[in-house]
């Protein structure tokens, strides 16, 4: 189970330090395996704006970019399909060490053009296994933000182990709630509207087993929503998302997803 800090906080009031919850987690039972902080790890890389991406004059596949950096403006060589002109990046310049490679970045000549710099894809940065393009940054991160904030990926990581017994601490709430039992803060309450239904369901769900697998599942709680419309999720809900190593790929699934590790209510949305 992994969860962030401000994830954490989204349930529990409290000013402890990240060591003071790390010690707290394991006085409930909870073993720390692991605890990240991206901050450090991405501190040399910040966020750049790609004014120009022009065909390179030698290579089809190749861009040749102007790119405003923290440190002025530089030509960048690129061959992921997706740099383009108006676009935000992930910049590396000379002396970073990247963390894929462990090599350290330096200028070169790519097909007779300079290239002074380098546009990062997650692989890169070790971020996932994501290396089809460069990180198209979203917001409006001004040019020379660190590349943790802007990925909101500046959020301490707590990697627990959850035995087979303690089912509540497979959702962040349950955690809180024992942290707060605890005396590390306040659990904060659940605001969840009620929503009556307005029609019978159409679905007919049976809970048919073989003999002897009566019990697989005891239960099975569904409902149907018209009037539906799916679409990309807040960026808000997607950064909680993507700090915990999923990818986003829709509202409706995406609210699954988070409902799943936030109150450890596996859900699935399908169409009816």
């Amino acid at each position: 189970m992994k969860f962030t800090l401000s994830w954490l906080q989204d349930f529990l009031d409290t000013s402890a330090s990240v060591d003071e919850i790390a010690a707290g987690l394991l006085g409930i039972g909870l073993e720390v395996e692991e605890i990240s902080d991206k901050t450090k790890a991405l501190a040399d890389f910040t966020v750049a704006y790609v004014k120009l991406a022009d065909k390179h004059p030698n290579a089809d596949k190749l861009r040749l970019c102007t790119v405003e950096t923290k440190d002025g403006v530089k030509q960048v060589v690129c061959g992921a399909p997706n740099a383009r002109t108006g676009m935000k990046a992930i910049i590396a310049l000379p002396g970073v060490v990247i963390p894929v490679t462990g090599q350290v970045f330096a200028p070169a000549t790519i097909r007779g053009s300079e290239s002074q710099a380098m546009m990062c894809s997650e692989r890169e940065l070790l971020l996932s296994e994501e290396h089809d393009g460069i990180i198209d940054v979203q917001g409006d991160w001004p040019v020379g933000t660190p590349a943790a904030t802007a990925l909101g990926l500046d959020d301490p990581m707590f990697y627990v182990k959850v035995t087979a017994n303690r089912p509540d601490a497979l959702g962040i709430y349950g955690i809180a709630r024992d942290l707060a039992a605890k005396g590390l803060g306040t659990l904060k309450p659940l605001n969840a509207p009620t929503v009556k239904g307005s029609f019978e369901s159409p679905i007919k769900v049976t809970l048919d087993f073989p003999k002897g697998d009566e019990k697989a599942c005891p239960l099975f709680v569904g409902r149907y929503i018209r009037g539906v419309k799916n679409g990309p999720s807040p960026e808000w809900l997607q950064r909680r998302l993507k700090a915990i190593g999923l990818r986003p790929i829709s509202t409706l699934v995406d609210i699954t997803n988070y409902i799943t590790f936030a109150h450890a209510r596996p859900l699935h949305v399908f169409d009816a």
